[in-house]
């Protein structure tokens, strides 16, 4: 706490003032590219719903992916709590969060890789079946090509966690990262709406 010359005291808190992360700036950066295409692709999911000449239909073929959801959704809570934990210095803690982190965005994709096998090999619709199958694929597959790419980044931090290579000063890129994924989460939240529940 200081005083100024007019002797009113002030927060030391308050006037001290540094920079954001620049890794944090970089990744609002890329959050906010990465929004304009998914609602482009949102909105093309939703302008030619319906507009298929031939089945099958979404409510013909499509199931809640329940199993999936939850998995991805708690990811984001253990993404959470590894970075509380480095945060903490408790490195056992970061560590065990990120094996869970990336195993529920491992049974996600095998989810998502069931649910295409059945829609392909069962329902016959592929990306050239009809528009529903076109807009269909490009949607969730877009997404989870972000989530592919979350567990690559997700799995190294993990590996270096595992190696004892994970430090306290390495706080800001992991909270990077589990911003990206946290908005990866955030996006599915949209698709799941979009195309399970609004579009069926």
């Amino acid at each position: 706490m200081s005083t100024p010359v007019s002797g009113v005291p002030i927060n030391q808190s308050e006037i001290e003032w540094r920079l954001p992360y620049r890794g944090t700036i970089g990744m609002g950066c890329l959050i906010l590219a990465e929004s304009a295409v998914f609602i482009i692709f949102v909105v093309a999911y939703v302008y030619y719903l319906g507009k298929s000449l031939n089945g099958p239909t979404p409510s013909q073929v499509l199931e809640l992916p329940i199993l999936g959801t939850i998995c991805l959704l708690s990811s984001s809570v253990t993404a959470h709590l590894a970075v509380s934990a480095l945060r903490k210095g408790n490195l056992r803690s970061c560590t065990a969060n990120l094996a869970g982190t990336v195993l529920l965005g491992l049974i996600f994709l095998c989810t998502t890789a069931r649910e295409w096998y059945h829609l392909i090999h069962d329902e016959h619709l592929t990306i050239k079946t009809n528009l529903f199958g076109t807009t269909y694929y490009a949607l969730v597959g877009l997404h989870a090509t972000h989530v592919v790419i979350g567990l690559v980044l997700l799995f190294t931090a993990f590996v270096f966690a595992l190696a004892g290579r994970v430090k306290e000063e390495h706080l800001e890129k992991l909270d990077v990262l589990s911003i990206y994924w946290h908005f990866v989460d955030a996006v599915w939240v949209v698709v799941f709406l979009v195309v399970y529940v609004l579009g069926r």
